[in-house]
């Protein structure tokens, strides 16, 4: 996961030293940010299922193999600039295959049998933590070794070949979940028996004080199933006989539920995880560094580590918050967002690289919130070996917020930078809106 974010983020802070260097346009640099999203939703539709189907190491291998080749691409791209292009994009290929399979590896792992001491939700938080971590460290780590190393648009992105070597290497040690016979496979050939209910009670998402487990209705809110003492023992008799009655009803709400919460609470506020850290990355800092004369890469570096890095130290609340209200850490992410682009505008509209790294602060915490947000739903919601492919699909959602530079870039031949920034927070204002009526309204 953080070799994941490690890669997605090394390329924004050199985006001014390939303007200055290679001579790239702005709509250029912007678009190979944002082509990065092509490849990884594919990724992340293809990987998901494969690490359900497969097991999660062997997608996770091949997933760091092509990130480290698309790294290499843009190595390569320093002389021959039109390899940037498959670089950018089969570094979206590997990082969206990244996060279906580390997300669900993580889910696993944070549950029975492999942990059986974390709190609800500490998966969410381990796989946000991971991936602001690869974020935070990135950008800074690229921007660093461009300001001061030789040949910047080669020397830049070594680290990140050392890092996902390492990844492989602790990927290599880590115990496989979904192994022929493990949890997931269990639960698929049991169909409704018990070792379903056991492989979900391990994995469907978190619970209160490890005795009840959230679970998904009809209509798309959350309740409290009773309190158990033991895995196997909801609607299971002493002989591991489960009732007729009760298997078809397991039978015959369980597949719509998980669909109808997640496309309710979780889908409006996806695409807003990063649209707050792309135009922090991408767009704020060639608004405002024209008073910066030498420094821009530093710059673009420092905004690279505060907005993730924010995401990142918010965690604790994040998690005070979702134990107060389901759509608590949504509604204070989305306000973040919405200050946040009231600042950015600001920022622009005075060109002030003071408050826009504060606005990069600000956005940031709405990513933070927004992602732990959207991680715990999705472990709460998922069927039993279907967590890859919902965690693929939440992801995908989340990565269209990083086309918002690119049609910035685009609204410029008609509005002024600030204007569309403004313009921003409307939408973002009508998904706050909407979260907090329908969290309200079922689970009030």
């Amino acid at each position: 996961m953080t070799a994941s974010g490690w890669s997605a983020n090394q390329f924004s802070a050199l985006l001014g030293v390939y303007h200055s260097g290679p001579g790239l346009t702005e709509a250029t640099t912007t678009a190979l940010f944002g082509v990065y999203v092509l490849g990884l939703i594919p990724g992340l539709f293809l990987g998901g299922p494969l690490a359900d189907r497969r097991g999660r190491r062997p997608v996770v291998f091949s997933a760091l193999a092509v990130s480290a080749l698309a790294t290499a691409l843009l190595m390569a791209g320093a002389t021959v600039t039109g390899l940037l292009w498959p670089g950018r994009f089969l570094t979206g290929i590997g990082a969206g295959a990244l996060l279906g399979a580390g997300s669900a590896w993580i889910k696993e792992l944070s549950s029975p049998p492999y942990d059986t001491v974390s709190a609800a939700g500490a998966a969410a938080r381990r796989s946000g933590l991971f991936l602001s971590a690869g974020f935070a460290t990135g950008g800074p780590a690229a921007a660093l070794i461009a300001q001061w190393a030789p040949a910047p648009l080669i020397t830049a992105y070594l680290p990140h070949l050392v890092l996902s070597a390492a990844a492989a290497l602790a990927a290599a040690r880590t115990p496989e979940t979904a192994r022929a016979g493990g949890p997931l496979a269990a639960t698929a050939a049991a169909g409704c028996g018990v070792g379903a209910l056991q492989a979900q009670s391990a994995t469907a998402g978190p619970r209160t004080g490890g005795r009840a487990a959230v679970v998904g209705t009809t209509d798309g809110s959350a309740t409290v199933a009773a309190p158990t003492d033991g895995p196997a023992t909801v609607a299971a008799s002493m002989d591991g006989h489960v009732p007729a009655a009760a298997t078809a009803n397991a039978s015959a709400t369980a597949p719509a539920a998980p669909a109808t919460a997640f496309r309710r609470l979780v889908t409006p506020v996806a695409p807003w995880v990063f649209v707050a850290p792309s135009i922090a990355l991408a767009t704020l800092p060639g608004l405002v560094d024209a008073g910066l004369t030498g420094w821009q890469t530093l710059y673009a570096g420092l905004v690279t580590a505060v907005t993730p890095g924010t995401g990142l130290l918010l965690a604790p609340l994040a998690r005070r918050l979702a134990a107060r209200h389901r759509v608590a850490s949504a509604v204070a992410g989305l306000a973040a967002v919405i200050l946040g682009l009231l600042l950015a505008a600001l920022a622009v509209a005075g060109v002030r690289p003071d408050v826009a790294l504060l606005a990069a602060a600000v956005l940031g915490a709405g990513y933070g919130l927004c992602v732990a947000y959207g991680l715990t739903e999705v472990a709460a919601l998922a069927p039993p070996g279907r967590l890859a492919r919902l965690t693929a699909r939440f992801w995908a959602l989340c990565y269209l917020g990083f086309c918002t530079p690119y049609a910035i870039t685009l609204l410029t031949g008609w509005f002024s930078p600030a204007t569309i920034l403004l313009a921003a927070v409307v939408p973002a204002a009508a998904t706050l809106a909407l979260i907090a009526h329908r969290g309200t309204r079922h689970t009030g």
